[in-house]
């Protein structure tokens, strides 16, 4: 058993060695630590937090170093620099999707967010085309998103303010938003339908087909009926879990922080009142409510290290040659939470996002929905919604917490691929 063992350790060492002297033959990949047969620098690596594993390393290595997950090299980019070198100014080299096994199980290399290629060409240009006709980034679909927003509070004041959780609450109206989109129809709260929908985001699963096109005999056609399923997948899954878990955590630190919620309040009192639905336009009179929905996407820090990229060719990256297929880590966190931009960026403060005399203050650094080629193709979509619904539930109603707000965790539960916060409930007082 013994020489067995010794046989194995050997035989993997030499793999190893092998598939290591194989990529740098290929290329000059930046410096990092030393990784391990098979597992290379996974046990480094806090799985719960991978973040904060990342920001430790970059502190040796630099803002551009490379990691082994199992015997594949990821080169990790770490703070705004690197990251807008990556993403912006050379984003065309660097538009691969790179790989994350459970979505290459699932998704095959089909639909918007993992594929790779003429296939991730044509159906974003396709996807992007039929939203704009459809009504995203117009006034229809505001209008979309103020009706849902009414259903939503009369959903809240049915809790009659007693205790909720508000996970699947908040998850309905962007849910029925995307539904109105895709299917020209908004779903009742109570059909049940919805209700497995809306349990099951999580889960890849084929639940629906569309009359979008008509497929023609095109060998050079990326449209095919699988791909056209997957892409409303992701358009499904990107545009309501993001929106409803960053309302989630948002409710949690306003919660957290009733003085910041008493001066939205008074800004949504003096600028909307009581009377008419918020709207778009009331954005620019709002400089303290936007700077606080900005503030909470950068502190919470939805997506840690983005959606993997990858190389898609063989690129001259600074002083080292990257391989063609190569993984590419951004840390989004070291952006988000840049402490010359940000001051104390640990801390929830909406200053981060307002000048001295109080107006909205853009920052480059806020990259929460990625940028480049591959940013987010539902960003003014989320944008519209994150403002008109906090701005809606905050109209209507008072956060009450369960617990004195100092006893809040506002904290992550889980920081690996993504930012999930505690399980919490609240009471919703109509005002």
């Amino acid at each position: 058993m013994d020489l067995f063992v010794v046989l194995v350790i050997c035989l993997s060492f030499l793999i190893f060695l092998f598939l290591w002297n194989q990529r740098h033959a290929k290329g000059k990949l930046p410096p990092g630590p030393t990784p391990l047969p098979i597992v290379g620098n996974i046990l480094q690596i806090n799985t719960k937090n991978v973040s904060k594993s990342i920001s430790k390393l970059a502190e040796d290595y630099g803002p551009v170093f490379t990691l082994y997950f199992g015997m594949k090299p990821t080169v990790v980019l770490h703070g705004y620099e690197a990251v807008k070198q990556v993403l912006i100014d050379q984003g065309d080299k660097f538009s691969g999707r790179g790989s994350l096994p459970v979505a290459d199980h699932i998704n095959q290399g089909l639909g918007i967010v993992f594929s790779n290629g003429e296939i991730w060409k044509q159906t974003r240009r396709f996807s992007l085309m039929v939203l704009r006709n459809m009504g995203m980034g117009k006034r229809t679909i505001e209008h979309r998103i103020q009706e849902e927003a009414l259903c939503l509070v009369e959903a809240l004041k049915k809790t009659n303010g007693s205790p909720c959780d508000p996970t699947f609450l908040l998850s309905y109206a962007p849910c029925n938003v995307i539904c109105s989109i895709i299917f020209r129809n908004r779903f009742e709260y109570s059909d049940e339908n919805f209700l497995a929908l809306a349990r099951s985001l999580d889960e890849n699963a084929t639940i629906f087909s569309t009359p979008w096109i008509e497929e023609k005999h095109n060998k050079q056609s990326e449209f095919t009926v699988d791909n056209l399923i997957t892409t409303l997948w992701d358009v499904l899954t990107a545009g309501i879990e993001t929106t409803s878990i960053t309302l989630r955590y948002g409710l949690l630190l306003l919660l957290k922080h009733p003085e910041v919620t008493a001066k939205v309040q008074e800004e949504i009192n003096r600028v909307v009142g009581r009377s008419r639905s918020p709207c778009m336009q009331d954005r620019s009179c709002m400089p303290y409510t936007d700077a606080v929905i900005h503030e909470i996407q950068r502190y919470i820090d939805l997506l840690p290290n983005n959606v993997p990229h990858a190389a898609a060719q063989d690129i001259k990256f600074r002083e080292y040659l990257i391989p063609k297929g190569t993984t590419i880590l951004t840390s989004l966190t070291s952006v988000l939470h840049d402490g010359k931009e940000f001051p104390n960026p640990e801390q929830f403060d909406p200053g981060h996002f307002l000048d001295k005399c109080g107006n909205f203050k853009k920052s480059d650094y806020f990259m929460a929905f990625s940028a480049g080629k591959r940013v987010c193709v539902g960003e003014g979509l989320a944008r519209m919604e994150l403002f008109l619904l906090l701005v809606s539930i905050l109209q209507h109603f008072t956060l009450k917490p369960l617990v004195d707000p100092k006893n809040i965790d506002t904290t992550p539960l889980l920081k690996g691929s993504g930012s999930i916060p505690h399980f919490y409930e609240v009471c919703f007082i109509p005002v």
